[in-house]
C-alpha cells in the first residue's frame, strides 16, 4: 500500500492495525478503547479484569526541552492514568522506557523521573521496570497496568438514546495555560462514578471534546446534542477552543437519564460534574444548540498526528 499516512490520518491507521491484530481467548476489549481489557481466567468467571494502556511522548511533538523536566515526566505518567480512569479502573504497575541523546544532562533525566515518581506515589503506582536507548530526541513511553471489577468496567460502546452527557471540568486552552503538563488525572472522579452510578460510556478528552465524543458515538452507534451554554470553558477560552482543543484530560461520560438527573442534583464538595447534552439517534450526528436556541451540525475535528 503506497498511500502516505498523511492521506489517511491517525485514526484510519489505528483501524488498519486493529484489523490485522491477532486476538486470543482472554481479550475482553482489544484495540479501539482507552485501554485494553484482558482476563487471565477462561470464560466470564473472573470478577476483576486487567487493564493495559501505553502512551508515547516525543520531543518536538508533545513537549520541548525548554519545558520543566518534572512536568514532562508528570505528563508521561498522567496520560496513562487518565486512560485507566476512563475505563473505571485503578492503576497498579508501570514500566517506563526512555530514548535520550547522549549529550542530555543527567539532571534533566533525574527531574523527569522525579515528576513520574511523585505522581506515581500519589496514586499508589509502582514503577517496576522499563528500557533505555540512545535516540536523537527525547522520547518517553509509559506502559501502565491497572485493574477493574467486571461490574465497574466502562467502555466507549454503551451510550444509549436519552442518556445525559457530562464532563468533569473546564475545556479549552490547555496548551496556552500549561494544563497539559500539570493536569491531575480524574481517577477519584472515575471511582466515585463507578461506585455510585452506572456510566454507560466514558472516555478521556485528549484529542478534543468533539473528536472524543465522536469516538463514543461511533462505538455506541449514536448521535449527540450539545448545549453551548452548558459547556464549561477555561477562562478566556472561545467556544471553538472548548470544542476542538486537545489535551484537557477531563472525563467525558454518559449516564442513563434518571441517574443523570440524580448526579446533576448532587452537591458534592469534592467533585463538580457538568451536564452538557444528551445522546440522540445516530442519524442526527453531533448538533449544537446555541444560546438563542438555534441548532447546527458540528463537523468532527480534533488533533490527529498524521
Amino acid at each position: 500500500m503506497n498511500t502516505q499516512l498523511s492521506q489517511i490520518g491517525e485514526f484510519a491507521l489505528i483501524r488498519l492495525i486493529q484489523k490485522k491484530a491477532p486476538r486470543t481467548r482472554g481479550v475482553v476489549q482489544g484495540i479501539g478503547d482507552d485501554a485494553a481489557v484482558v482476563s487471565f481466567r477462561e470464560g466470564r468467571g473472573a470478577s476483576s479484569l486487567v487493564l493495559l494502556t501505553t502512551d508515547m511522548m516525543a520531543e518536538g511533538v508533545h513537549f520541548t526541552r525548554r519545558m520543566p523536566a518534572r512536568s514532562i515526566g508528570h505528563k508521561a505518567l498522567a496520560c496513562n492514568l487518565s486512560d485507566i480512569a476512563a475505563m473505571g479502573g485503578v492503576p497498579r504497575f508501570a514500566v517506563v522506557s526512555l530514548g535520550v541523546p547522549a549529550d542530555l544532562r543527567i539532571r534533566f533525566v533525574e527531574e523527569m523521573y522525579d515528576g513520574i515518581n511523585r505522581l506515581a506515589k500519589r496514586f499508589s503506582v509502582a514503577i517496576v521496570g522499563g528500557d533505555t536507548i540512545r535516540c536523537p530526541k527525547i522520547t518517553i513511553n509509559v506502559a501502565l497496568l491497572g485493574e477493574v471489577k467486571r461490574k465497574e468496567l466502562v467502555t466507549r460502546a454503551g451510550a444509549r438514546k436519552k442518556d445525559r452527557i457530562f464532563v468533569t471540568g473546564a475545556l479549552g486552552r490547555s496548551f496556552k495555560t500549561g494544563k497539559h503538563l500539570s493536569f491531575i488525572p480524574r481517577i477519584a472522579e472515575s471511582r466515585f462514578l463507578v461506585g455510585s452510578f452506572q456510566p454507560t460510556a466514558m472516555i478521556d478528552i485528549s484529542d478534543g471534546l468533539i473528536a472524543d465524543l465522536a469516538h463514543i458515538l461511533e462505538a455506541s452507534r449514536a448521535g449527540a446534542c450539545l448545549y453551548e451554554e452548558k459547556i464549561p470553558r477555561t477562562p478566556q477560552a472561545s467556544l471553538a477552543e472548548a470544542l476542538g482543543d486537545g489535551e484537557d484530560f477531563e472525563l467525558l461520560f454518559t449516564l442513563p437519564y434518571p441517574q443523570g438527573e440524580r448526579l446533576r442534583k448532587i452537591r458534592n464538595k469534592r467533585f463538580t460534574f457538568y451536564p452538557i447534552g444528551e445522546i440522540v439517534d445516530q442519524k442526527e450526528g453531533i448538533t449544537l444548540v446555541d444560546r438563542r436556541g438555534h441548532r447546527r451540525t458540528l463537523a468532527i475535528r480534533g488533533f490527529e498526528h498524521f
